[in-house]
């Protein structure tokens, strides 16, 4: 018995490990898919990258051992299981201070700027758990901004939402954030903004009292405030041009005069249109600030 369950387990672990082959889905059946979700769900996966997107529908067919007739029926008559596919499907890869390097140019070549303006707003878009929204909470704090800012994160998944608004994170996972967080150019502790439980840490309620998270569509939901600062990293690697094209309007409309945009290391704004009105803070870190209307 104990050789079967294992035999089971590692079988369970292959399929989720595995570089899932994509040729069970056509070209139709995957047209088919998006349009059904838009109709029965109202979210509109049609822009995304088509090779990212087959391949994260064949997982989800995979783990739940179904077909493509199957998988149309539990999308149209099982609500609960929409969100289970809605997770699948959008990417909560994230941790705190991801890409030290980033947060170090936020830091001198960003915040000094901010620190200007009597409110600061700053928008995390697509914050998934939330590690990137209590990041910048910090890099506030130390900086002296903190009293003065407020901080929205959003995504499209409610179940990461719910751990991004209680701030609890594994104490494994902490250590690789203080590695992050030192990698960034401070001399502090991250430990001196968590405190632990167990085998687990929690945010400080001082850095939580100033941030917000909500249900944010990016694709078909529209401004919502102005804001000084809004972060969208490792997101548009996700989307065809004409999708980051339509955000990129968003953000510019959502941003306050000479506003600033960061997108990920592996994003950049190839919009000829969208050139002229932003001019680039740091090349490498992909930095932009608003610079018309």
């Amino acid at each position: 018995m104990r050789l079967q369950a294992l035999d089971a387990r590692l079988k369970f672990v292959t399929i989720l490990d595995m570089d899932v082959s994509t040729e069970s889905l056509t070209a139709g059946q995957m047209a088919e898919l998006i349009d059904l979700v838009k109709e029965v769900h109202g979210f509109d996966f049609s822009d995304y990258t088509k090779a990212s997107l087959k391949r994260r529908i064949t997982r989800v067919m995979l783990i739940k051992k179904t077909d493509f007739y199957n998988l149309k029926h539990l999308l149209i008559n099982e609500p609960s299981f929409f969100q289970e596919f809605l997770e699948e499907i959008t990417v909560n890869v994230t941790e705190m201070f991801r890409d030290p390097s980033f947060y170090k140019a936020l830091n001198t070549q960003v915040l000094p700027y901010l620190s200007s303006y009597n409110h600061i707003k700053v928008w995390s878009a697509g914050c998934s758990s939330g590690e990137e929204a209590y990041s910048i909470a910090i890099l506030l704090k130390e900086a002296g901004l903190y009293e003065k800012s407020f901080i929205y994160g959003t995504d499209i998944n409610t179940v990461v939402l719910k751990d991004a608004r209680k701030g609890i994170y594994s104490l494994k996972n902490i250590k690789t954030h203080a590695g992050n967080y030192q990698l960034s150019g401070t001399n502090a502790s991250l430990s001196a903004y968590f405190t632990s439980l167990y085998d687990a840490a929690a945010i400080q309620n001082e850095l939580r009292a100033n941030t917000l998270f909500a249900v944010h569509n990016l694709i078909s939901d529209t401004v919502f405030n102005e804001f000084q600062l809004i972060i969208c990293r490792n997101v548009f690697i996700y989307f065809e041009t004409s999708l980051q094209e339509k955000i990129l309007e968003l953000f510019y409309n959502s941003l306050c005069p000479f506003g600033f945009l960061c997108l990920g290391s592996k994003e950049t704004i190839r919009s000829g249109l969208f050139k002229t009105k932003f001019r680039t803070i740091n090349q490498k870190e992909n930095i932009y600030q608003k610079i018309g209307d």
